[in-house]
């Protein structure tokens, strides 16, 4: 019987999930497409939402590879992301005043 119990738990599909990796990947991505945007005198929340609005990756700066970092991610990975951190604060913060 216990043989059997231990086939079954075999044969059942585990679920295996990566968002925490793929968010700490999108996290580090912005983090340095910040700083070379910040390196080179632009703006970086201007050219960041010029390209998450038009998808066109000439909003940010070739400057430290920024480029063609940013368009390792899906810009709605880059919107999710920053809902997440901002909600995130917001939660902190709240918690924090009460």
């Amino acid at each position: 019987m216990e043989n059997r119990k231990t086939q079954e738990n075999h044969q059942n599909t585990i679920f295996f999930s990566v968002p925490n990796e793929r968010q700490a990947e999108i996290r580090r991505i912005l983090d340095e497409v910040y700083y070379a945007l910040r390196e080179k005198g632009y703006n970086p929340v201007s050219q960041l939402v010029g390209y998450v609005m038009s998808g066109d990756p000439t909003y940010v700066t070739n400057h430290k590879n920024a480029r063609s970092l940013i368009t390792k991610i899906e810009r709605d990975e880059i919107v999710e992301e920053l809902f997440n951190s901002y909600i995130a604060d917001m939660t902190r913060k709240n918690r924090d005043s009460q």
